[in-house]
């Protein structure tokens, strides 16, 4: 497992104030807040969860980057898992909502991640898919960045993603509103 974000991890939240959460709009489109379990998927240190934390029951944050859970964990007293999203040590529908920001390009796969996320979410429950629109410009020199970088990331157009998701059973559209961002918003059916 390469933690491309190790030696990221004690300057990352510094580094994302460029790009500040619209948590007005990420509250929005999970619906809360709701008593039930929150899962920040590849949300690294929690530096948007943690702004959540009072919105739900519990929020559990998965990330490959043992680093960055050590911050979720020890700065923010979020549950923190190190985890591939492709396997989630999770039982089924034990979550209420799935968070996604700015992570589905570094998912090995994207479709197995989708796969894991529907089962994972209770019936009734959420996810919401945060990314970069791959078809403006200045993400496009982004993800030249991550290649040459040898991150391993695969960015997808919105109706890629939507397409990755409804393959597994989710109800999947397109909100947009952000200069460079879109979100995915899908629920899995009671």
């Amino acid at each position: 497992m390469i933690d491309h974000f190790r030696p990221y991890a004690g300057i990352y939240d510094y580094f994302c104030f460029i790009r500040k959460p619209n948590l007005e709009r990420l509250c929005e489109l999970l619906k809360l807040p709701t008593g039930g379990r929150l899962l920040d998927a590849g949300g690294g240190t929690g530096r948007v969860s943690r702004h959540l934390k009072s919105m739900v029951g519990e929020v559990v944050v998965s990330d490959l980057s043992r680093a960055m859970l050590k911050r979720a964990f020890r700065c923010r007293g979020l549950n923190a898992v190190q985890t591939y999203v492709e396997r989630l040590p999770f039982p089924d529908g034990c979550f209420d909502r799935v968070l996604i920001v700015d992570a589905w390009h570094h998912f090995q796969s994207q479709v197995e991640a989708a796969r894991e996320f529907g089962r994972v979410l209770k019936p009734g429950g959420r996810l919401v898919i945060e990314e970069q629109d791959i078809e403006r410009l200045p993400i496009k020199l982004v993800a030249l960045g991550e290649r040459l970088a040898r991150m391993g990331s695969h960015f997808y157009t919105s109706t890629q993603i939507v397409e990755q998701v409804r393959s597994h059973g989710l109800d999947a559209t397109v909100e947009r509103g952000g200069r460079f961002l879109f979100w995915i918003v899908a629920d899995k059916a009671r």
